[in-house]
Order: structure tokens, then sequence, then C-alpha cells
């Protein structure tokens, strides 16, 4: 096992207990047993979304050996610069098809997402730094802490998250970014600090319902488990987290004609297609649902105000690249509104794109707020490892 380890440049601890070890070591010793069990064609997907750059560049070294003693390796990852630094041909699917087979050195990034979406794409332009001179504190957090289990807990965290400014937190997934999601979404009570919200104190009880009412909107990591509920019809979930208030409901009544009628302005306004508003949320695609929760959370119905404060949590996790285009140009929407957004994100292109603020979080401490021309990507690595920042 050590001389197959040795052999691509992989080092591993026999005698570690895996539960200790990193999740980039992790990922080396899945590749070892591939290898000792002789194997010939090494498939490989999203293999870089739970490391740092710098152990990236050590598994792209890797590969580049596996290839030279003739094995096959198939990489699958949406990151169209990882594409073309580690592949030799690039073979493009879309809607289940084989589209386009291309050589990487006669392609470029651009088309190759025109490829992938079938039409050109334009990626929305960022105005990185802007918001360090942005407006008044909508949300303060003081040595905040929540969370119980080493993957889900986060420790004194300080943040502050200003109007018309995207504040992004880059890491590693598992190192307390989804307690402080949770958080400030109120599914997750604080168990030390405290919070403020536009200047008040943070709602004690009920406090998603609060939260919603408040003007926080949510976009969770996960569309499926916690963003709509499948069987529901899209009309249901469109107005699902605002059921309560008198625009959708009246002595527990729902109406009806209003719920309709905003759902549609959801769907037309967001461009979610693939079924009508009386179809169940499950039907739809990846994309479009994320285009429902994003109308959902960013579009107020008549009568009340845009949301003050936006919690997106791997907002573009498995979707295309057209449809991250679409959701980064909402962000950028909201943040020119005059709203605070909170990105949580584990890709770093879309870190460094969109943060006017950025700090980093390593289990569940998280560093000062920066610029994004104070960051390079090996100091974020290096952060995101838990090296000093």
């Amino acid at each position: 096992l050590l001389e197959v380890a040795a052999q691509f440049g992989l080092a591993i601890a026999p005698d570690r207990l895996v539960a200790s070890l990193s999740v980039g070591e992790r990922q080396r010793v899945e590749i070892v047993k591939a290898l000792y069990r002789g194997a010939k064609i090494l498939i490989l997907d999203e293999p870089t979304a739970v490391l740092t750059p710098q152990e990236s560049e050590v598994l792209f070294d890797t590969l580049q050996k596996m290839v030279a003693v003739g094995l096959s390796v198939i990489f699958i990852s949406h990151k169209l610069a990882e594409v073309l630094r580690v592949c030799n041909r690039v073979a493009v699917l879309r809607a289940g098809k084989l589209v386009a087979t291309v050589d990487t050195k006669t392609t470029t990034q651009q088309q190759l997402a025109n490829a992938m979406v079938g039409r050109d794409i334009k990626t929305p332009e960022a105005t990185p730094g802007r918001g360090m001179q942005a407006g008044a504190v909508v949300c303060d957090l003081v040595g905040a802490s929540a969370g119980s289990s080493a993957r889900h807990q986060m420790r004194g965290v300080n943040l502050q998250l200003r109007a018309g400014q995207i504040t992004a937190i880059a890491g590693i997934s598992g190192n307390g970014q989804g307690a402080l999601a949770d958080v400030l979404c109120g599914v997750l009570a604080l168990s030390a600090g405290q919070i403020s919200l536009n200047g008040k104190a943070w709602p004690a009880k009920n406090a998603a319902a609060q939260l919603t009412a408040l003007g926080v909107a949510r976009i969770p990591e996960d569309r499926r488990a916690a963003g709509v509920v499948g069987d529901l019809p899209l009309w249901e979930n469109a107005t699902s987290e605002r059921l309560r208030t008198p625009v959708f409901s009246r002595f527990g009544c729902i109406k009806r004609t209003a719920a309709r009628g905003y759902a549609q302005r959801v769907v037309s306004q967001f461009d979610v297609r693939g079924a009508g508003i009386e179809s169940a949320a499950q039907s739809l695609s990846g994309g479009n649902m994320q285009k429902l929760i994003l109308g959902r959370a960013l579009l107020p119905p008549d009568g009340l105000a845009a949301p003050r404060l936006i919690v997106a949590h791997q907002p573009t996790w498995g979707l295309d690249i057209g449809a991250v285009a679409y959701v980064h140009e909402q962000l950028l929407a909201a943040r020119s509104s005059g709203a605070a957004v909170l990105l949580v994100s584990d890709d770093l292109d879309e870190i460094m794109a969109l943060g006017d603020a950025i700090a980093v979080m390593h289990a569940g401490e998280l560093t000062s707020t920066r610029p994004p021309t104070d960051w390079t990507r090996e100091a974020l690595g290096l952060a995101m490892a838990g090296a000093a920042a």
C-alpha cells in the first residue's frame, strides 16, 4: 500500500484513524485504495469541491503522474478552469446528451460554457470592494456561538453585515458555516453571545417566522431537502414562508387567488421553466428549483418590503453555468438595491468574484473580514486549512 502511495506522491499515514484525517487526506486514502486494487480507470466526481487550493494542486500533480503511467482518468467538474488545467479532452453533456467533444488546447472557458447551456453566456460583472464603504450595519454578531457537533458549530463569531455589501464566507464544508447560516435563518439558537438586527435584539422565540417578517430572506444549502416541499405545488412553495401574513391568509383561510398571483409573478420574473404553478415542485430541475427559491426570497409580495438581509448558503451548488450566472446576477441586484448579503460558498471563484468583504471559517472560528484585494487564493487556502490568516 505504501509503495503505491509513494509511486504517485500520495502521502498517507496508515496507522492514523480515518476520523482524524482532513478531507484532503481522506481523499488521498480513497485514491490509494482504488490504485492498490488495480484500477485502470479512475472516476473523480467534483474532487476539488472540499479541497483547499493547495490540496487541489497536489491532486492535479497526482493525476498527471497517473496518466503518465497509463491510467485513464475521468474528471467530472463544473469548474471550467480546472477542466482546462487537468484534462486533455473534454466531453460536454447537456440534457443527458453528448453535445461536444473537444481538445482542451483548442477551446476556451467561454466556448465550453456556451456548449454546456446551448447559448451564449454573459457573466455578470461584479464590483468587488465597493461594499467596504457600504451603508449601515444591518446585522451584528458579537461573540456568537451555536451548535454542538464538531462539523456544525461556530464559536465566538464576530461579524457585521452591512447594507449594500456582499460579505462572503469561505471555508471547507463542515467548519461551522452551516451553523452560522442556520442561526441567521432562525433555525438554530445561540448558546452564547448576541445578535442584533437593524439595531434591535434578535428574536428569542419562533425566530424563523419572525425573521422572515423582519426582512430576512434565506437561500438554504440543500434546495430539495430544505428549500422546497417537493410534493406541494409551486404556488404553495412560493408563498410558504409568508403564508401567515395578511397578504396570503385571513382568519386562518388562505387567499388562494393572491397566492397564485404572487407565484405567477415569481415564475415570470425569475424565469422558472419546466412546470406551471399547479405542478409539484419536485418536477423542476435543480436550476429552476433554485430560481423558485430565489424568487420567493428576493421578490416581496405587494404590500411587503424587500428583504434587508439575505442569507445565501451555497446558492449555486450543482447548477450549470447558465443558472450560476443568473443566481450571481440576482445577488448583485439585491446588493445594488441596498440589501446586506451573506454569501457562504465552497467555491473560491465565486467568493472572489462576488465578495465585497471576505472572511474564512475554520473549525467553527471566523477570521476578520477583509476586502478581496487583501486576499490571494493561496492565503485563502491557508486560512481554510487553519493556518494564520
